[in-house]
């Protein structure tokens, strides 16, 4: 008994409690002041078709539970259905002329990247196969650049959806559709920004020429409904309008 009640005590010490979200809030972008736009790696939504390394399971490069049709994150290596498909806004879209060298023949991304005002298409010549070829035996590719916000499950992701080839006449038909919606306002008729509406890609499997491969489908859901979804779509529309 006595040298029961000799033996130190001991105290044990409680976890602290995790911070809670209002903590998370009250210092939000802490830490990011001097991180700008071109500081940060802009995640691609990537159509994966059956060439794609990401859905080959035995390529180094295979993610898990990618399949050709699915959309992936290049960054977060997140995977969605195209079946089911994704809701994004579009913020901000702009054209460019990617120069490239043929397959296994060059770095593997554009040699150069022209703006939509360049004049570099006047100086190539169609090759047999459709393709823009420059003197230096380069080829052009046009392609749109539509910058997204994401939303999943209640939150929301910027990435960078780009269509070029066979998938520009879908780009150009996005952008009409974007362009038609007309609303009435104070002031009379006016088309509202690209921002203020949420679409549905799929994705859908293409053939022609004796070939196949996956495309896009794209739906018009509804204007969004959410002020701080359209905030923050509004926020992204304006670091990529004032390149910051």
């Amino acid at each position: 008994m006595q040298e029961a009640r000799n033996e130190k005590q001991v105290t044990v010490k409680k976890a602290a409690p995790l911070p809670s979200s209002i903590l998370f809030e009250d210092d939000a972008q802490a830490g990011f002041e001097n991180v700008k736009q071109g500081s940060i790696a802009l995640p691609i939504l990537k159509l994966l078709q059956n060439g794609s390394a990401e859905a080959q399971k035995r390529n180094q490069a295979y993610v898990q539970g990618a399949e050709p049709g699915m959309l992936l994150n290049t960054v977060t290596k997140k995977v969605y259905d195209g079946t089911k498909g994704i809701e994004v806004i579009p913020c901000h879209y702009k054209l460019e002329y990617q120069e490239w060298s043929d397959f296994g023949t060059g770095s593997g991304r554009p040699e150069q990247i022209y703006p939509d005002t360049s004049d570099i298409l006047t100086k190539c010549t169609k090759d047999q196969f459709g393709k823009d070829r420059l003197p230096n035996n380069n080829y052009i590719l046009t392609v749109g650049q539509h910058f997204v916000l994401i939303i999943d499950n209640g939150s929301t992701e910027t990435a960078l959806i780009s269509m070029s080839s066979s998938q520009g006449k879908i780009s150009r038909k996005w952008n009409a559709m974007m362009m038609s919606i007309s609303l009435n306002g104070k002031n009379g008729v006016y088309t509202p920004p690209s921002f203020s509406h949420i679409y549905k890609i799929k994705t859908v499997l293409n053939s022609g020429k004796g070939n196949q491969w996956y495309g896009y489908n794209i739906e018009k859901v509804g204007p969004v409904q959410d002020a701080a979804v359209y905030e923050r779509a509004k926020q992204f529309y304006h670091s990529l309008a004032n390149g910051k």
